[in-house]
Order: C-alpha cells, then sequence, then structure tokens
C-alpha cells in the first residue's frame, strides 16, 4: 500500500488517517455522567493547574539571596522580569498588586504548552473554552480596576481619549468601546489559534513520516522510505519553532494583559 494509499483508506473505525488525527483533537469525555462529564481538555487543564502550583511553589521554596539551585533560579528570573517588563513598563505606579494575576496567567499558560509537547498529552490551551475562560478573568479584572481606580463613570467616559472635540466624542467612544470588547475575543482566539495551528502542524508532519516509513517496510523498499527523512526533519524543525511559540504565547497574552490593566487604571 503507498502512502497515498494509507492516508486514505478507511481503517476499522470508518476512518482515514486524515480523520482520525482530525478527530482526535476533538473536545471527548474521558469521564462521563449523565450527559455531561470531564473532557480531556478539562482534564489536563486541571493537571496543568496542580503541575503549575507545584512548580511554582517549588521554585519559591528553594529560593534564597543567591540562589544556588538553578531551577529556582529560573523561576526567579521569569518573576522579576515579568515585573520588569510587565509590570514596571505596561503597568506603571503600583504594579505590584496586579503580579499575582498577571504571573499567574504566564506560569499557567507556558506550563499548559510546554506540556502539550509531550507526546501523548494536551494542551489546555488547545481548546478555545480554555481560552475563553483565561479571556474571561482577564476581561473582567482590567474593567474592574478601572472602574476601581476611576469611578464607574468615570471609566466609561475614560474609553475616549481626552482632548476630543465635542462633536467627536460619540463617535470616537463608541469605536474605543468595540475596541475595548474585542480585547475579549483576541485574547482567546490568538492563544487558541496558535497552539491548535502548531500541534496541527506536528500531527500532520508526524503522521507523514509514519506513512513513508510504515510504506517503506510493507513494501521492503528503502528508497520510499527516503521522504521520512525530510519529514523528519521538518518535524524537528517545527517542534523546536513550537517551543519558541509556546513560551512566546505565554508572554504575550500576559504582557497584554497587564497593559489592558495599565491602560484602564492610568490617566490617559
Amino acid at each position: 500500500m503507498s502512502p497515498l494509499e494509507m492516508l486514505t483508506t478507511p481503517g476499522e473505525n470508518g476512518m482515514n488517517l486524515l480523520d482520525e488525527l482530525r478527530h482526535s483533537f476533538d473536545s471527548q469525555f474521558v469521564i462521563s455522567f449523565g450527559g455531561t462529564g470531564l473532557t480531556q481538555y478539562i482534564l489536563w487543564m486541571l493537571i496543568t493547574a496542580t503541575l503549575t502550583v507545584v512548580v511554582v511553589l517549588v521554585g519559591a521554596r528553594k529560593d534564597s539571596l543567591i540562589p544556588t539551585n538553578k531551577f529556582a533560579h529560573t523561576i526567579e528570573f521569569l518573576y522579576h522580569n515579568i515585573c520588569g517588563d510587565m509590570g514596571t513598563s505596561a503597568i506603571g505606579k503600583g504594579y505590584q498588586r496586579h503580579m499575582t494575576l498577571i504571573a499567574t496567567f504566564f506560569f499557567f499558560i507556558l506550563v499548559s504548552n510546554f506540556v502539550g509537547l509531550i507526546p501523548g498529552c494536551k494542551t489546555p490551551t488547545g481548546s478555545l473554552s480554555v481560552t475563553w475562560a483565561l479571556s474571561t478573568v482577564s476581561f473582567f479584572y482590567f474593567n474592574y480596576q478601572g472602574i476601581k481606580a476611576r469611578g464607574g463613570w468615570g471609566y466609561i467616559k475614560s474609553i475616549a481619549p481626552a482632548g476630543l472635540p465635542v462633536v467627536m466624542v460619540p463617535i470616537i467612544w463608541f469605536f474605543e468601546l468595540i475596541s475595548l470588547v474585542l480585547r475579549w475575543l483576541t485574547l482567546a482566539v490568538r492563544l487558541y489559534g496558535n497552539m491548535f495551528a502548531g500541534h496541527m502542524v506536528l500531527g500532520i508532519f508526524s503522521l507523514m513520516t509514519y506513512v513513508f516509513v510504515a510504506g517503506a517496510i510493507q513494501q521492503m523498499n528503502l528508497i520510499l522510505g527516503l521522504p521520512a527523512i525530510a519529514w523528519m526533519a521538518l518535524l524537528i524543525v517545527m517542534y523546536a519553532l513550537e517551543t519558541l511559540v509556546a513560551f512566546l504565547q505565554a508572554y504575550v497574552f500576559a504582557v497584554l494583559s497587564a497593559s489592558y490593566v495599565g491602560l484602564a487604571t492610568s490617566e490617559h
């Protein structure tokens, strides 16, 4: 059987290999009861949340004035960079009280993304429902902080920049309100889209490597297996790229959340 036939021929379950790959990303119950249950993404979200707590607590427990433990030093380094890049730069004065949530976003998403790179594991951020929940927390938090800092009516007025001609205020306010609400959507979709697309590409490259190797073994033809080397090389490159993306997406989500807090609470 040729690699193309292996990809397109339905198996015993009625699906070909490409269908099975696509289906593997669908949300499925791992524990169900009464028409509802626990999906694999929620299960991995709970595992990741637990792992995040363990990572941070272990890192903090081994912290010292002069770090000698590499793991603790890495956690401390990341936290201090979060405070510097996202706290002082994006939020400004009084940033310390917001750092707990911002750091939680960063470390949870970072651990989630890295867990998803382990074969057999699922990344919670590969589910729109999880990224939407994270975005919802961020959205309500920075709006609450804006109302707390300015008062309800003051925050509503601040949506439009100060200094505009009176006739332009309602128009600009309306468009700024749409932009404000779109932050809720874009935070969720950006993180989900990047992680889902990356894992789909990794899955396709892995599948192509498999079919060429399997085809070469079945037909005892080494030449047929040569394309598998190229697919494997691409897989390694993409895996390295996804490792970088896993970090960048955690950073982007956290820094945008910090920026939104800064915009909501600062005078502009």
